[in-house]
């Protein structure tokens, strides 16, 4: 039985935030990986289409990334 039930709660939660800023930083790796794959599958085809969509998702993915980082420096 905790001693301090309210510290454990606060540990808990920093916990899941550290766990959240780590998924954002990792779902953004993949998408600006899967972006990046299909940007240059769009060069390849001449299929502009593709080459913007893969843009697209490269560039949410550098945020999804760049926000994971500024959730854990935050501490958030």
């Amino acid at each position: 039985m905790n001693q301090y039930p309210e510290n454990q709660q606060l540990v808990n939660q920093k916990e899941n935030d550290v766990k959240q800023s780590t998924q954002d930083r990792a779902e953004g790796k993949v998408r600006e990986a899967t972006g990046k794959i299909k940007e240059t599958a769009g060069k390849v085809t001449k299929n502009p289409d593709l080459e913007a969509e893969g843009t697209t998702e490269k560039v949410g993915g550098k945020v999804q990334n760049l926000a994971g980082r500024i959730e854990k420096a935050v501490g958030k």
